[in-house]
């Protein structure tokens, strides 16, 4: 039966299992929160587990956001800290920012304007999947295209293949249908809906 955490009216389920003997363990699934205990247990202990469950997916939520830019600004900054890093100071954007129309790509650039745009969907994604979409956005200011000389500078950054294997599962446990020939993850999934 679904009941309505207090905190921020978000939906919790409960489900018992009879095969569950000691375990609890909890998930997000879109907005609600599922709780699976043993059947076994009364209501006074599902109240209590329920409640230590929510604190627990709260403090892991917490745990995940540390580090994280939050706002435009954080962004920017991180984005120059990236770029001096990385590309030796070279890629100056005039601005970098998160936008929330982008559902089919992870980021992109105008070099035209040196404008960068992060999709939200990457604020709750490990720090380093965000920094590798920003050193990649931030290699096209200093080269258009996808080219051999564009992936030099991006393999700058340590945990390049690691990101992109991450967005690459991202990618297919959504069932975006990826481009085989388009070897950008970052843009892959924008290719294959054309």
């Amino acid at each position: 039966m679904p009941v309505m955490d207090g905190a921020d009216r978000r939906e919790v389920v409960v489900r018992r299992s009879a095969r569950r003997r000691q375990t609890v363990s909890a998930y997000r699934d879109g907005d609600r929160v599922v709780v699976l205990i043993p059947a076994r247990f009364s209501a006074t202990e599902e109240q209590r587990w329920v409640a230590d469950m929510l604190r627990r997916l709260e403090a892991q939520d917490s745990r995940r956001r540390r580090g994280r830019p939050g706002t435009d600004v954080d962004l920017a900054a991180r984005a120059t800290r990236l770029s001096e890093s990385y590309l030796e100071g070279r890629a100056r954007p005039a601005s970098v920012r998160w936008v929330t129309n982008q559902q089919r790509r992870w980021g992109s650039c105008t070099p035209r304007d040196s404008t960068i745009r992060l999709s939200g969907r990457l604020r709750d994604m490990p720090p380093y999947v965000v920094d590798y979409v920003l050193v990649h956005e931030l290699a096209h200011l200093l080269v258009p295209g996808h080219g051999e000389q564009f992936w030099e500078w991006v393999r700058r950054y340590p945990s390049a293949e690691r990101a992109r294997g991450y967005l690459e599962g991202v990618e297919a446990a959504a069932g975006l249908a990826l481009d085989e020939d388009c070897d950008d993850p970052v843009a892959g999934a924008v290719e294959a809906a054309r």
